[in-house]
Order: structure tokens, then sequence, then C-alpha cells
């Protein structure tokens, strides 16, 4: 152990002296290691930050709730548009006897959303707004954070009760405050609707299954005698001990019945779920992470061939230095250590140069992005990892080298 410390502490002070004496050759050599880690480790960091947000907001949309509609969620140059375009829209009936018959379910919903309306305030309006009309249990199923005001009430919620939830771009151009808007009255195609709540701002998301900043929450009812009933959906969300799978499986029989299909008739309708999206993406940010690899290990590889070079000068310039040690009883193991413990620390120097970098760019894109970008435990780790095995493997022949010198000719030399 003490001789251990003892190399460690003469191949730090050598490789302080390598860095002061040739400072422009070590750095030059350094770089190589450097953008190779700063490569990788931002590829992690970028796709383990987009992964943690994305997977945010699935929880935050339901990770255990069932959407009904007619189209499938997908794309892509294989996507059958053609088979999925003559598929009836779900209806506010059907979503009634489907609400009376389903029994793994905790709490059950109605969207529609009617884009790019406008909502008017005195002489001050909002354009690009969408209506979405909701019913009651909307709020049981997607938890709204309020910046003032309240949910609809049970009655407001099932009747036609003129009032409206604005969300936080809505509000803040036509109020400026949350609490200026509440209890006042905003007109949409000159229906007057009283002002009950204001949503907190939710910035930019990933998945947008609802543009909350830009839109207003209306009771069903009251939503459909001011705007057109537009891709609606049905939210089932799983009660608890029922699994994803079941309540599926039981939304199939039970929309297959209400539509009245034979067992030979394929589904007319489709049950998407937030989790199959993450599942998408898993598989994307995966070929980044590897294309990430990719250029930081041909980085890291040019960075090696640096580092040897220096080690490999480093061995020329201090050959008869190694003699000496040699011949008053250094073994080879001694001397392959400090040199191997120098290229170490050499790449480690490098590589947490990267990282650094990397912390930078987080605390950069943190500020200037709505999204939350951080260098985790794990991937500081991978980068100090990597960063000594390539030490390692960069150093070795040159250490290697110097470990079987001929102590007389070394001294001579």
């Amino acid at each position: 152990m003490r001789q251990s410390l003892q190399i460690f502490v003469n191949s730090l002070w050598m490789t302080l002296e390598e860095l002061k004496v040739n400072r422009l050759r070590t750095f030059l050599s350094l770089l190589g290691v450097t953008v190779g880690i700063f490569c990788i480790i931002a590829v992690l960091t970028i796709t383990g930050s987009l992964e943690y947000n994305i997977r945010q907001e699935v929880q935050s949309l339901g990770s255990n709730v069932i959407y009904v509609q007619k189209w499938p969620w997908g794309g892509g140059g294989e996507y059958p548009w053609w088979k999925y375009v003559n598929w009836p829209e779900p209806t506010f009936q059907e979503y009634k006897a489907l609400e009376k018959r389903v029994n793994g379910a905790s709490a059950t919903c109605y969207v529609f959303g009617a884009g790019n309306q406008e909502v008017d305030y005195g002489d001050g309006y909002m354009s690009g707004v969408t209506v979405q009309g909701v019913t009651q249990q909307f709020n049981q199923i997607i938890d709204l954070n309020f910046q003032e005001g309240r949910y609809f009430t049970p009655y407001e919620g099932t009747g036609a009760t003129p009032v409206v939830i604005l969300g936080a771009n809505i509000w803040e151009g036509l109020f400026g405050d949350a609490s200026n808007a509440i209890g006042k009255y905003v007109r949409i195609h000159n229906k007057e609707l009283r002002v009950i709540g204001a949503l907190q701002k939710y910035g930019s998301s990933f998945i947008n299954a609802f543009d909350f900043d830009n839109s207003v929450f209306i009771p069903y009812f009251t939503a459909r005698t001011i705007v057109k009933d537009q891709d609606p959906t049905f939210m089932v969300e799983a009660a608890p001990g029922v699994s994803v799978d079941a309540l599926k499986e039981e939304l199939r029989g039970e929309m297959r019945a209400i539509r009245m299909l034979r067992p030979t008739d394929e589904d007319n309708f489709s049950l998407n779920e937030i989790s199959a999206v993450s599942g998408t993406l898993d598989q994307l940010f995966g070929s980044i992470n590897t294309g990430g690899w990719f250029i930081g290990i041909f980085a890291l590889i040019v960075g090696a061939f640096g580092i040897a070079n220096i080690m490999f000068v480093s061995v020329k310039e201090r050959t008869n230095m190694i003699g000496i040690k040699k011949a008053i009883g250094a073994r080879r193991g001694t001397i392959l250590g400090e040199f191997l413990m120098e290229s170490v620390i050499l790449c480690l120097i490098g590589g947490l140069m990267g990282i650094f970098l990397v912390y930078i760019g987080t605390k950069l894109a943190t500020g200037f992005f709505s999204y939350t970008v951080f260098l985790s435990a794990g991937n500081f780790f991978t980068g100090i990892f990597v960063s000594v095995l390539t030490g390692v493997i960069a150093g070795y022949i040159p250490a290697y080298h110097a470990a079987r010198l001929d102590p007389v000719v070394a001294i001579r030399s």
C-alpha cells in the first residue's frame, strides 16, 4: 500500500513537471482525450436528460391511462393512414355507454379539442388558442396545477355552466397576473365565460398531448355550444390493482360490443397509451448514444496516440534515471507502475476537462431552455472510467518499454 502511494506521488510529480516543461505539447495531446470524453458524456447527458423529462411528462399524463381514439399513435413511411381514414370518430354516446360498462377503471373522461380559436377580453384578444372541452373527471386523470382559482365543481362539470380555466399564456396575455383573471368574463365566439381558474406555466412539452399554456378548459356541455366537437378522445384510467394490459383488453371487448362488430371484423378504433411513446423514444436514444460513443471513441483514439507519444518521449528523456533506479533495486513492476500512473493521470486531467465542459454546458442549457439538463453521477463516473482505461491502454507499451530497459545500457545513454 505504501509502495503504491509512493508510485502515485512520484507519478503525479512527474506529470506536473511534464505539464510545466512542455505545456503546449502536453495540452495538444490532452485535447484529443478532452474532446473524446466531451463527446461521449455530452451525448449521454443530453439523452439522459431528455429521457428524464419525457418520463416526467409521461407520469403527469398518466402512465396507466388508455386513450380511445380514431387514429393510432405512430407515423413514418409505413403508416397506413388510408386504412384509418374511414374509421368512425368516437362519439359522446359511445363514451357514456363505455363509462357504464367498464369495470377496471378508476376514472373516465371525454375530451375534445378545437384549435386556432380566439379568446377576447375588453379590447384585447389572444389568437391560436385551443378550446378543450372536458367532462368532470378530467382532473382526476390529469393533475392540473393551478396558479389561482380552482377546477369545475360537479355541478359545473356536468352541466352547461359558462365557466372557463385559462392556460398560462392566455391569462398572461389578457390580464398580466393570474389573480386579476379570476372572476372576470372572457368571450369565445361571443359566448361569455366566467374565469374560475388560471393554470401554472407548464413550458414546452416533448409529448404535447395537451398544450396547457395555450389552451382553455371548458365543461363539455358548455364547450359543444361554442365550438365543433373535434378529435374526440376517451381517457380511461386503470383502477388500483388493474394492469394496463388487462384494462386494454376489457376496453377492446366493450368497444367492439358497443359498435356491434362481428368476431371476424377488425377493430375500427385505436387504444393508445403514453408508455408506448417512451418505448419508441428509448430506441431512438439508444441509437443516439451509440453514435455518441462512436464519435467519442475515434477522438479518444487520436488522444491515446498523443498520450502514447508523450510517454515515449518521457521514457526517452528519463532513460538515465530509469537505469539508476533499476541499478539500486527498483523492480520492473515499479517502473511499469510509475509510467502507467503518469499516463492515467494525464488522461484523467483531459477527461476532467471534458466533463467540466459538459457541466458548464448543462448549466447554460438549463438557463436557456425550460427543460432540466443535468450531469448525472453515473455519467460522471463513466467519464472517469473511460479516461482511466484510455490512460492504461495508451501508456502500457511505453511503460513496458521503460520497464524492460537494461540498467547498464540506460545509465550509459
